[in-house]
């Protein structure tokens, strides 16, 4: 199995995982002036267990850290989970101490 890409598609609101071509997962969004706003992750299931939700969540922060002009906030559960395991985001991410 080769490693999982992911790319923001804007015009879909989502960041896409896609693993040997096909597509393995999605972390949607919204876009406001100072957040972006993650509503909903989803990985499909013969892709489950294979790191594609860290891959998008890893790769949607690292894009806000680069940018540096926006905050996450964390509806999804996933993505709220997965920031709570990595500290290290919190400097981004919207109501954290510190933030």
């Amino acid at each position: 199995m080769s490693a999982v890409i992911v790319t923001d598609n804007p015009s879909a609101s989502r960041f896409e995982a896609h693993l040997d071509g096909q597509l393995a997962g999605f972390a949607e969004y919204q876009r406001a002036d100072a957040l972006v706003v993650f509503t909903h992750t989803e990985v499909l299931p013969a892709f489950e267990g294979g790191g594609v939700g860290s891959a998008l969540a890893r790769f949607a922060l690292d894009q806000l850290v680069a940018e540096g002009t926006h905050k996450a906030l964390a509806l999804c559960p996933f993505i709220k989970g997965w920031i709570q395991r990595h500290p290290e985001y919190l400097a981004v991410t919207y109501g954290a101490a510190g933030s």
